[in-house]
């Protein structure tokens, strides 16, 4: 993200998110894929109907993920901000599963203001 030095790739990592597929199970008219993907703090992805909620990233290829980070924000959305993370990896939809192998993950909350 802009302005967020913590959320910059270092070393030998890349962000890999600009050539995968992105799409959720459902959204708010104004608040899908590309306020998820704006690089901006004042947007936002906004969920709409019924659970799970799902933000699925596909790439063309096999790849290896290292990391993966998300921005939260539980004091200004308190009631949608999620209480469970999953991230799943396979060859397609049908076959994800939880793995030893999965990327870790950072949930940040710590970046409100910049």
């Amino acid at each position: 993200l802009k302005g967020c030095p913590e959320l910059s790739v270092e070393g030998d990592m890349r962000e890999m998110a600009k050539t995968a597929a992105w799409s959720v199970s459902s959204c708010k008219p104004g608040n899908g894929v590309a306020s998820l993907r704006d690089d901006s703090l004042d947007t936002y992805w906004q969920s709409d109907g019924a659970q799970p909620h799902l933000v699925n990233i596909q790439f063309q290829k096999k790849v290896q993920l290292q990391l993966v980070v998300l921005y939260v924000d539980f004091k200004l959305d308190e009631s949608y901000t999620p209480s469970k993370i999953s991230i799943r990896a396979g060859d397609g939809f049908h076959n994800l599963k939880v793995t030893p192998s999965a990327p870790r993950y950072i949930v940040s909350t710590m970046f409100r203001g910049f």
